[in-house]
């Protein structure tokens, strides 16, 4: 029998309650097909932040490098600096674990309307294939005199030819997968320099796979088509910050935030990938038992696709689709279903 260690963080807010009820999806996904998962819990996080003054401990990257994947919540608590939980935790953790292709899933689910009129779930069906380690979010910078008239602030994007590459590549070969159209979502028109060689890289790699359909396209018009054309996508691939922006508005036209779920993918297996989310730790209505799991459960299938349980995501896939479909949702659905109801309906779709 397969085994899997997990390590399982569930972070802030409302990921004290979306991941236990995720893992629970995990656990019933791996009894019905065969395989084990090992859990093993970690405190880390702003709440982690406030008792020690680290978000992970020294050491925790090499503890948590042992494990197969992480599954992971959300960070932020509103006590603390907002800009430290990406700095101290979730940057941290992507780049020393390699994890340079950010998946982000958009999809309509049955049962629930899309604030976009008339669009279907034949319309709603893309994948946006974000770099994860470089770009704009490399917080190569500083701020000079800041409470002064000459102040002035820098930041640095960093564009390398080897980073564009592979991720370029995994986008590419997941196209081949899915229906072989790829969308570069760019602004070199703009930022001439990085993002112009941005462009240059990946269509070079384009001339590898003659095979896919291929095409470049600005982000003020992606944004625009996201909400008149979201049929125009297949996959998109697409730098740090515009893919941290667009699978934000992805999210909105699936119906809610909370339906986004994510992997940060170590594609070469030498790191574990981390999964988690596309919503934050929504402080505000954690302890209350409304939060939207889905996004949660969709991070879980994910995760098992990746560990190579291919036919246990699908059944977490198919799970929550019956459960969207008879009527299941949480209030940023419409609805009036809990937590542990959206979570119960899923096992039930499962066993």
């Amino acid at each position: 029998m397969k085994e899997y260690q997990i390590a399982v963080i569930n972070g802030d807010g409302i990921g004290h309650e979306i991941v236990p009820a995720g893992m629970k999806v995990v656990q019933a996904a791996a009894s019905k097909h065969g395989f084990t998962v090992r859990e093993q819990a970690f405190p880390y996080g702003a709440g982690h932040y406030l008792k020690t003054g680290q978000f992970m401990p020294d050491g925790a990257l090499e503890e948590l490098r042992g494990f197969d994947a992480i599954f992971f919540g959300a960070v932020g608590l509103p006590d603390v600096d907002d800009r430290l939980p990406f700095k101290d935790y979730t940057n941290k953790v992507r780049t020393a674990f390699k994890q340079y292709v950010n998946y982000r899933p958009v999809k309509l689910f049955p049962g629930i309307q899309s604030p976009l009129r008339g669009k279907t779930e034949e319309d709603i069906d893309f994948v946006i294939i974000r770099e994860n380690n470089e770009g704009e979010f490399v917080q190569s910078g500083r701020m000079l005199y800041p409470e002064r008239p000459e102040g002035l602030a820098i930041d640095t994007s960093t564009f390398t030819r080897a980073g564009t590459e592979r991720v370029a590549h995994y986008a590419f070969q997941l196209a081949r997968k899915r229906r072989g159209h790829l969308t570069n979502v760019t602004k070199s028109n703009t930022l001439i320099y990085t993002l112009g060689f941005w462009d240059l890289v990946i269509a070079e790699v384009a001339d590898e796979y003659p095979d896919v359909q291929y095409r470049k396209m600005y982000v003020d018009a992606a944004s625009a088509n996201f909400v008149l054309h979201p049929e125009y996508f297949d996959v998109i691939l697409t730098t740090n910050m515009i893919g941290d922006i667009l699978s934000d508005l992805g999210g909105a036209i699936m119906g809610s935030l909370g339906l986004g779920g994510s992997g940060n993918i170590n594609p070469e297996g030498d790191y574990p990938s981390m999964f988690e989310p596309i919503h934050g730790s929504a402080p505000d209505i954690a302890g209350r038992g409304i939060a939207n799991p889905v996004g949660q459960f969709w991070s879980a299938a994910q995760m098992l696709e990746h560990v190579g349980e291919i036919e246990a995501a699908k059944d977490i896939m198919a799970a929550i689709g019956k459960a969207t479909g008879a009527g299941v949702l949480t209030a940023d659905l419409g609805g009036k279903a809990t937590t542990a109801e959206v979570t119960s309906a899923v096992l039930q779709g499962i066993e």
